[in-house]
């Protein structure tokens, strides 16, 4: 299952000072060229052993992150944290076959992981080196013994269908750009995260209501025997807020707002954000009376923001290489490379190197992947035919080399995974005749609605074979729109389907682009996507009821109340 959760984000003028200060000196930090002469020595010893190593990579990355976070009117954290953590990739074998190959036949193992562990931080090398030295030794013994298991599974299993290498050969990249520091007041955060909770006391049917301001920087270090020698850094600034009502018949109610900027600049105001504010409460208010919609099959609009989530979910994750690898999984897009699964109207493509799009910040991107591998762009569909699949280092049949999507959260072993998924339509139409666009299909079908979704929290996808290859997006405004074009806001469903299906309803786009930037789970852990896309039409979704709880709102009245 992976899920997609809403990323936070943070205002301008949060940041005092204003910006990232960006180091001076841009030479290799020490803590390359430690972990540089580490891996040397490492591979000079491991060589003599009677299995050695075939590949070594080390990653380092450093986390410097500050934040507040309040609820209605008070401040509940404040405080900061910097670490640095290791990751080791050590292949025994050779690039056909090594340690990392999968062992058949003992069931899915979601979220592996390799060698992970926090190192010092200061820049003093042999402390550093001393850490190196313990965990590739480790390592070593473990991949020999994991090697050993592969090839006794290779004898006892079946053929596989797919016998493409286990790891793939690429050029190495040498890049060294200088450490970001984030500069923060966080006396200043502290007072605004008060200050944007505070209307939300005013209100006793809200029972949850936060806001979390927070700053990242991350600098990542990374060599391996290949050669690849990269250090690069990039900040992140959110703000998230987040606020939950409960329906008379326990329904819960969320509603959030996020922000995301990779600098101070990119940022909202506090007019913009106490304007949030204020529409979350409204909406709030609207969602406990609005009524429930039944299961329900019909035409749909989906906003730009709900449509980049829905492609994410449907299409994104089953084109991500290793899915078409294991035989575990259910390979929706395997066989359909050159084939038609859009409109022509319709390209899809990836791109990390993208960093922004208009005036939205987009938090997909970066420059190498965790594999070293340079990002590039991957034009995935092309006028409505699919081409090709994102892939890391792990070779797929008439696949064979990564296209910089190798990616990981600090501890797990990295897969192919998305970054920012950008939908792009050839032939559009605006947002008002979409509209007219489904009431003219519910005339022809003589159905009494359609649904149109404008904001969502997020969703998952199931892509194995076990059970239901399907999905499932989680809207939070969701309007009914009746064959005479009224609106009305409606609680109560979940967008569900199975992709093929979902896939070919897809029939016409609108010109107004929506930007969803989140957090992704998978087997490689959590990491940053973005999802862009307009506004489209589908001719048939399938709605379930939502999840409700049965407890009922609170009996008591809060205190607050009593002030009133």
């Amino acid at each position: 299952m992976r899920r997609y959760r809403v990323f936070g984000i943070c205002t301008a003028l949060l940041v005092v000072p204003v910006g990232a200060v960006r180091a001076q000196d841009a030479d290799r930090s020490p803590v390359l060229q430690a972990m540089k002469q580490e891996l040397s020595r490492s591979l000079q010893v491991l060589n003599e052993q009677p299995t050695p190593p075939y590949y070594l990579s080390y990653e380092v990355m450093e986390l410097h992150s500050a934040g507040a976070s309040g609820s209605f009117g008070t401040l509940i954290y404040s405080g900061e944290d910097r670490r640095r953590q290791l990751d080791i990739d050590l292949r025994v074998g050779d690039y056909a076959m090594d340690n990392t190959h999968p062992v058949r036949g003992r069931g899915r193992r979601f979220g592996r992981r390799y060698a992970f562990v926090q190192i010092p931080l200061s820049d003093d090398s042999d402390a550093i080196r001393s850490v190196l030295w313990f965990h590739t030794d480790q390592r070593y013994k473990r991949a020999v013994e994991q090697l050993t298991r592969v090839k006794t599974n290779v004898q006892v299993t079946v053929e596989q269908e797919d016998r493409s290498d286990d790891f793939s050969r690429e050029v190495p990249e040498t890049y060294t750009e200088a450490p970001l520091r984030i500069a923060v007041d966080r006396g200043a955060w502290e007072e605004k995260v008060r200050q944007y909770t505070a209307p939300f006391a005013g209100y006793g049917d809200i029972y949850h209501a936060s806001a979390s301001i927070g700053a990242m920087a991350r600098t990542r270090w990374f060599v391996d025997s290949d050669g690849a020698e990269i250090q690069t850094s990039q900040t992140h600034y959110r703000l998230t807020l987040s606020a939950v009502t409960k329906a008379d018949d326990g329904m819960e109610l969320p509603r959030y707002e996020s922000f995301f900027a990779l600098t101070p600049e990119g940022l909202p105001g506090d007019e913009a954000v106490l304007e949030a504010v204020e529409r979350m409460i409204g909406d709030l208010q609207a969602l406990r009376s609005a009524p429930i919609v039944e299961p329900y099959t019909g035409p749909a609009i989906l906003s730009g923001r709900a449509s980049g989530v829905f492609f994410h979910e449907v299409f994104g994750h089953r084109i991500e290489g290793h899915r078409q690898k294991s035989e575990e999984e259910g390979q929706t897009f395997k066989k359909k490379v050159n084939e038609k699964v859009l409109p022509e109207a319709f390209s899809v493509f990836f791109d990390p190197t993208l960093d922004r799009l208009g005036t939205t910040d987009l938090v997909g991107s970066y420059r190498y992947d965790n594999q070293g591998v340079r990002a590039r762009r991957v034009d995935v569909i092309e006028a409505g035919v699919f081409k090709r699949f994102l892939m890391s280092r792990s070779p797929i049949e008439g696949f064979p080399n990564s296209n910089g999507h190798g990616r990981r959260q600090p501890g797990y072993a990295p897969v192919a995974r998305q970054s920012n998924l950008v939908v792009e339509v050839s032939e559009s139409v605006s947002r008002a005749d979409l509209k007219e666009m489904l009431i003219a299909q519910l005339k022809r079908e003589n159905k009494p609605f359609g649904l149109f979704f404008e904001d969502i929290q997020g969703g998952f996808t199931i892509t194995g074979r076990t059970i239901p290859n399907a999905f499932n997006v989680l809207p939070i405004m969701v309007y009914r729109i009746t064959p005479d074009g009224q609106e009305e806001l409606v609680r109560g469903v979940d967008l569900i389907g199975t992709p093929l299906t979902a896939f070919s309803q897809i029939a016409a786009a609108d010109s107004e682009t929506g930007v969803f930037n989140g957090i992704c789970g998978a087997e490689s852990g959590g990491v940053p996507v973005s999802a862009v896309s307009p506004g489209i039409l589908i001719s048939q979704i399938e709605v379930q009821k939502k999840e409700k709880s049965q407890a009922r709102p609170p009996v008591l009245p809060p205190p607050f109340e009593d002030r009133q």
